[in-house]
């Protein structure tokens, strides 16, 4: 079986694949030990290289903020598990910043059962980003080429968003500082005539299909 033949990759509102791996902070299972809590999984190329290191510091950087909303950070690339200390411990030496997140040791099954592994891009993890809520679901994926960072603002940014969405509503673009509604959300469309006839009588908005409401 080639290559391509055996990647996997995963669907929005699936359950991540389970699969057992060794951190940097011990034994894990996933997503069954991070049930109950927010977290996002990325995979980095490399340890070792700028652009890595560059995001591992930008993640690290902004953990108050995932915490600030109960999102938990892991990281993962297919180098063994110490080389990841050893480029943590450079990290801390030489840069000042103190990497608390776990970061995987991932094999090639993992790499393989989590669509991390494309053959047009070598043998090292591409950028992924999985966002997954606290029932172990699937809901947010982002890929990158080798040669690009992430944005992590916008990491923290679609963390937030899923997070309103699932309590208040859809979310615009750019939110929460969209050309239009600012930080409102989006009234879900009426699932009828009549409810359409009544929605701009109930929220503002633009037409019976574009209304929106104040964010809580």
């Amino acid at each position: 079986m080639s290559c391509s033949e055996r990647i996997s990759l995963p669907l929005l509102g699936e359950k991540l694949p389970e699969f057992e791996a060794v951190t940097t902070q011990g034994p894990m299972k996933f997503p069954g030990d991070m049930k109950g809590s927010w977290f996002v999984l990325f995979s980095h190329p490399a340890d070792f290289t700028p652009v890595c290191t560059t995001e591992f510091v930008g993640f690290q950087s902004r953990m108050k903020e995932f915490e600030a909303v109960g999102c938990k950070l892991v990281g993962l690339s297919i180098d063994q598990v110490f080389a990841h200390i050893k480029w943590i411990d450079w990290i801390k030496e030489k840069l000042g910043v103190d990497i608390t997140f776990p970061v995987i040791a991932g094999t090639e099954s993992i790499a393989m059962k989590l669509g991390m592994l494309h053959p047009g891009k070598g043998s090292n993890t591409v950028r992924v980003v999985f966002v997954i809520d606290p029932e172990g679901t699937l809901r947010l994926m982002l890929y990158y080429p080798q040669e690009i960072g992430r944005n992590l603002d916008e990491i923290v940014r679609v963390v937030k968003a899923l997070q309103t969405s699932d309590k208040q509503g859809a979310i615009p673009a750019n939110w929460p500082n969209n050309e239009l509604i600012g930080d409102r959300v989006i009234v879900p469309p009426p699932a009828n005539v009549e409810d359409a006839r009544k929605r701009l009588q109930e929220f503002e908005g633009y037409d019976w299909w574009f209304c929106h409401k104040p964010l809580k």
